[in-house]
C-alpha cells in the first residue's frame, strides 16, 4: 500500500484515540459514561445513529447491489423511515418518563424483573453474535484492501476501538461516529465522481444506467418471496426499523442521551431521511462503476467496490475510502461495546445487587466494557475460524440472527398496552418466536433434506421475518393469557 494511504489511515486511527481521551474529562458517574450525562446535541445523535446502523459490509456490498441490479433496494430504507415515525410517535414518549437507563427498564415497570432480564438477555446474546460476525465480515474487505490477514484486521480494529470506547464512554462513541460518518460519506462521494468520470461523465453514466433499467426504484409486485418490493419494504422494513430503533438498546441508548423528547424525535426521524440518502449514494456508486465497465460478471458483487478502490482510485483517495470502511467497522464495535456494557451494568448488575452509587457503577461499567470488547474480538476471530474450516453459510446464519429476534422484542412492547397480559405470557411468546424463527432460517436446508412442509418458510424473503416474528409473539402471548385465565 502506498505511504500516503497508510498515513491517511494512521491519522484517522490516532485521531479517534485522541478524541476518546479528550472526551473522558469530567466523567464521574455511570450516566456520564453510558448516556453522556443526557446532554448530547440531537444532530450528533442523528449522525451517530446512521453510523451505528451502517457496517463495513453495508459500505462494501451496497455498490454491488447497484452494479448488478437496480435501485429497488431503496424501498427498504423508505420503510425504515416509516418505522421511525411510528417509534417517535408512540414508543419514545415512554422512554422519557422518569429516569430510564436502558431500553428494558420500561419492560420491568410493566411486566416485572424476570421479563426485563429475559429480553435484555435476548438482546445481549443476539447483539454479541450478530456483531461478532459483522466485525469478522468487515475485516475481510479491510484485509483485502490493506494486505493484512483477516486476524490482524480484526485485532487492529478491536484494540483501537476498545481504547477510545473504554476511555471516553458514550460521548466518545457518539463523536467518533460523527467523524466516521463524515469520513466514509466523503469517501463514497469521491468514489462516485471518479466512477462517473471514468464512465464519460454523470450524464453519460446515468443515461446508460437508465437505458438498462438500473435506475428503477419501485417494484409494485405483491410477493412474499421477492426481497425488494414496495409492500414488503413498507411493512417489513417499517417493522424492522421499529424494532431496531424502538426496542434495541443499541439505538435507544443514543436517544436517551439527548436533552429532551423533542431532540430524540428529531434525531430519530432525521436519521431515517439521511439513511435513504446514504443508500442512494452507494447504490449510485455501483451503477457508475457498472457504467464505466468495471463490474464484469466474473467478479463477485461484494468485491466490485473493493476492486474499484484498489485499481482505480488515486493515492490518497484510496486511503480515504479505506479509512471510511474502517470507520464503519469501528462504529459497529464501539456501539456494541457500550450498549452491551450498559445493559449488563443496569439490567443485571444493578438490578441484582441493588447498587445505585453512580461512581461505583461507572467503575463496573468500564470493567464490563473491557470484557465485552475482548469478547467481541474473540467472537469475530471465532467466526473466522469456523468459516475457514467450513463454508460461508455460518456467516449468513449469524447475520440473520438480529432480524430473527427483533419480532420478539417488538411484540413485547406492543403487548405492554394489553392489561390482561402478564410477564409469563410475554416470555412464552418471545421463546416461541425465537424457536420458530430459527426453524425459518434453517428451512431451506430442511426442505433439501426432505421436510417439504417447510417450503413456504424457505421461500419467505428476509424483510418479512420481523412481521412474522411479531405476529407469533402476539399470538402466543394472547393464547397463554387465555389458557391462564380459563373459560369465561
Amino acid at each position: 500500500m502506498p505511504t500516503l494511504d497508510l498515513l491517511v489511515i494512521a491519522a484517522y486511527l490516532l485521531g479517534t484515540l485522541g478524541l476518546g481521551l479528550w472526551l473522558s474529562r469530567g466523567q464521574s458517574s455511570s450516566s456520564d459514561y453510558f448516556l453522556g450525562a443526557r446532554t448530547l446535541p440531537w444532530w450528533a445523535v442523528l449522525l451517530s445513529i446512521v453510523a451505528t446502523e451502517t457496517s463495513a459490509i453495508t459500505v462494501i456490498s451496497t455498490p454491488g447491489i447497484g452494479a448488478r441490479g437496480d435501485l429497488t433496494f431503496l424501498q427498504i430504507p423508505i420503510g425504515y423511515l416509516i418505522g421511525r415515525l411510528g417509534v417517535a410517535l408512540w414508543l419514545l414518549p415512554g422512554y422519557f418518563r422518569g429516569e430510564q437507563d436502558t431500553a428494558y427498564t420500561r419492560l420491568e415497570q410493566r411486566f416485572g424483573v424476570p421479563t426485563r432480564r429475559t429480553l435484555s438477555g435476548v438482546f445481549l446474546v443476539t447483539r454479541f453474535l450478530a456483531d461478532g460476525v459483522r466485525i469478522f465480515a468487515g475485516a475481510i474487505p479491510l484485509a483485502l484492501l490493506t494486505g493484512w490477514n483477516v486476524q490482524v484486521a480484526i485485532v487492529a480494529m478491536g484494540i483501537v476501538t476498545l481504547g477510545y470506547t473504554l476511555i471516553g464512554g458514550l460521548k466518545a462513541v457518539i463523536w467518533a461516529d460523527v467523524l466516521q460518518l463524515c469520513v466514509y460519506i466523503a469517501g463514497g462521494i469521491a468514489a462516485l465522481f471518479i466512477a462517473w468520470e471514468l464512465a464519460g461523465g454523470p450524464g453519460a453514466a446515468l443515461a446508460a444506467a437508465s437505458a438498462e433499467g438500473k435506475l428503477r426504484v419501485f417494484d409494485w409486485r405483491l410477493s412474499l418471496s421477492i426481497p425488494y418490493t414496495f409492500v414488503g419494504a413498507l411493512i417489513g422494513g417499517g417493522m424492522l426499523s421499529a424494532a431496531s430503533h424502538g426496542t434495541d438498546h443499541l439505538i435507544v441508548q443514543r436517544l436517551l442521551a439527548t436533552r429532551s423528547l423533542g431532540d430524540a424525535r428529531k434525531a430519530l426521524v432525521g436519521s431515517g431521511i439521511l439513511v435513504i440518502a446514504q443508500f442512494g449514494l452507494f447504490l449510485l456508486v455501483g451503477s457508475a462503476i457498472w457504467a464505466a465497465g468495471l463490474a464484469p460478471d466474473t467478479l463477485p458483487s461484494d468485491q466490485i467496490f473493493s476492486r474499484f478502490i484498489i485499481d482505480q482510485l488515486p493515492t490518497g483517495f484510496s486511503g480515504l475510502v479505506i479509512a471510511g470502511i474502517l470507520a464503519a467497522a469501528m462504529s459497529t464495535i464501539s456501539s456494541s461495546i457500550n450498549a452491551l456494557a450498559s445493559s449488563v451494568t443496569h439490567d443485571w448488575y444493578a438490578s441484582i445487587t441493588g447498587e445505585r452509587d453512580p461512581v461505583r457503577l461507572l467503575r463496573v461499567g468500564r470493567l464490563v466494557s473491557l470484557a465485552w470488547g475482548l469478547a467481541l474480538v474473540g467472537g469475530a476471530l471465532g467466526f473466522h475460524a469456523l468459516a475457514t474450516r467450513s463454508d460461508t453459510p455460518v456467516v449468513v446464519l449469524a447475520l440473520s440472527i438480529a432480524s430473527v429476534t427483533y419480532g420478539a422484542l417488538l411484540g413485547a412492547y406492543l403487548l405492554a398496552g394489553r392489561a390482561h397480559i402478564i410477564g409469563r405470557d410475554v416470555i412464552r411468546g418471545a421463546a416461541a418466536t425465537v424457536v420458530i424463527m430459527l426453524v425459518t432460517i434453517f428451512a431451506g436446508r430442511l426442505v433439501a433434506a426432505g421436510v417439504t412442509a417447510l417450503e413456504p418458510l424457505a421461500a419467505l424473503a428476509w424483510p418479512w421475518y420481523v412481521p412474522l416474528g411479531t405476529a407469533i409473539t402476539l399470538a402466543v402471548a394472547h393464547a397463554s393469557a387465555a389458557l391462564r385465565r380459563g373459560p369465561t
